[in-house]
């Protein structure tokens, strides 16, 4: 009997990781499996051009905002309990949208699958920390929801253009339905039911209205660049208004007894460092894959599964090194070292896209720059979540896990909606110049590529100045 205990115990343990992957999976695939499919939606559902892009942006809006207010109710009211409720509301407007016979149904179970799909993603990451608290094992499991996370968006494109012109759009939403449904069942009883602190122990409802109103104001001027720009008085009145509500949220959190997001948790080098590196880099990355996209469509004329599989050796060197190596490079190195590597690999990668001809070859000039970048993925990723929940104490590790999600979703904003307008400018300038729309377009996405390189850069230097440890305070650590 006392043999048996701890293995059943790990047993558990790692059922409950696959289910908490299989649910992010499900999420994150739910972002990028609708892009290949707006046409189709566009055609049955009668969407306006403008209308279209509500499909994708009722859902990053929703989604964004809400990551951070989630992962602190989940410390209040026990992390199970939102993940669960999450997951419910997640798999129902699924089956709405799936159902949906006009833009304004589909629109509005967008915006609900947003917000499940932040209240069960935004407490994932702290009930990893809490369930695998060794240094070895978490870095296991933080690289395998990792993996997760990159491969969720590329598998998503392909399983999005099979679906679709398999048996239709509608599939790319009722596919969540079983899948949510397997997941929850088993989750009920595995996963522990570990109870919040209370809601009177730190609800701070103006807080949350706050950063939640702020954030959302300022991912909807983020996503509607694409169609005002980024200079237009609606987007920089938008800007700015996102910013006074936010600088309103931070006085808030300075001065409330129970603050919603105690500003204690930036006195972190690590947990402050890993968010403001992650932003940057989850920018060029999710710039880089829509840019990539688009380039093996519109210069090398690719289909939309095409396009996808294009993408598969990327994301499968990332899950090779996430799973496979990622635990025990960080062992042998530290987090710290592992991030600088995959910074700079990412880096490369990005750097040796910009020198691709306007008609390429896959496997000899696009593979190679896309393998060295999932080698740099698959390195950087762990290491980023390891250091961004390591500031973090188990009461707080809803609300950190929340932090770190909505640095991404910012990122993965911020990122596309700048990569793409740059590229756009780019080729309109160049195709009024005169060269043909191949050649206009592929500089623009050489420009693209370019700017994904730098803000990899950027992050580099942060991780370097920010997260290194100086002499002085290793010392000053040691001693104390």
């Amino acid at each position: 009997m006392a043999v048996r205990t701890p293995v059943t115990s790990d047993r558990r343990r790692q059922l409950a990781l696959w289910l908490l992957c299989a649910a992010s999976l499900m999420i994150i695939l739910d972002g990028t499996i609708v892009t290949v499919a707006l046409p189709s939606i566009q055609r049955q559902l009668g969407f306006s051009s403008v209308s279209l892009s509500w499909v994708v942006n009722a859902y990053l809006i929703a989604f964004g905002s809400l990551l951070l207010l989630a992962g602190r109710l989940g410390d209040l009211i026990g992390r199970k309990r939102m993940f669960l409720a999450g997951l419910a509301a997640f798999t129902i407007a699924s089956l709405l949208c799936g159902l949906s016979a006009g833009p304004a149904m589909l629109i509005a179970a967008r915006f609900a699958q947003g917000i499940g799909g932040a209240m069960a993603t935004a407490v994932s990451l702290g009930m990893i920390v809490t369930l695998f608290p060794g240094p070895r094992e978490q870095a296991k499991a933080i690289g395998a929801f990792s993996f997760v996370g990159a491969a969720g968006a590329s598998i998503g494109l392909v399983l999005g253009g099979v679906l679709t012109e398999a048996v239709g759009w509608h599939w790319i939403f009722f596919v969540n339905v079983p899948i949510g449904v397997l997941v929850m069942i088993p989750s009920v009883k595995v996963l522990q039911a570990a109870p919040g602190t209370g809601l009177s122990n730190g609800a701070d409802w103006l807080g949350a209205l706050l950063v939640t109103s702020g954030l959302m104001l300022g991912v909807y001027a983020i996503v509607g660049t694409s169609q005002y720009g980024w200079g237009s008085a609606r987007t920089l009145a938008e800007a700015a208004l996102a910013a006074a509500v936010l600088a309103a949220f931070v006085i808030r959190q300075a001065t409330a007894r129970a603050p919603l997001l105690p500003l204690r948790l930036f006195a972190s080098r690590a947990l402050a460092g890993a968010n403001l590196a992650q932003l940057l880099v989850i920018a060029a990355a999710f710039g880089f894959q829509v840019m990539i996209t688009l380039y093996l469509q519109r210069v090398l004329g690719y289909g939309a599964a095409a396009s996808g599989l294009g993408l598969l050796p990327t994301a499968a060197v990332i899950g090779t090194v996430a799973l496979g190596l990622s635990a025990r490079i960080a062992a042998r190195f530290g987090p710290r070292s592992m991030l600088l590597a995959g910074l700079g690999l990412i880096t490369a990668g990005l750097a040796l896209l910009t020198l691709i001809p306007v008609h390429a070859s896959y496997p000899t000039q696009i593979l190679p720059p896309l393998l060295i970048f999932g080698v740099g993925g698959g390195l950087c990723l762990p290491a980023l979540a390891s250091l961004g929940m390591s500031g973090a104490t188990p009461a707080d590790a809803g609300l950190a896990s929340g932090l770190f999600n909505t640095t991404q979703q910012i990122g993965a904003a911020l990122g596309v909606a700048v990569l793409s307008a740059l590229a756009a400018a780019q080729t309109r300038g160049l195709h009024a110049a005169g060269p043909n729309p191949a050649a206009a377009l592929a500089a623009g996405y050489h420009l693209a590529f370019a700017t994904a390189a730098g803000l990899a850069g950027t992050a580099i230097v942060v991780a370097a100045v920010v997260l290194w440890p100086s002499r002085r305070r290793a010392a000053l650590a040691e001693c104390c």
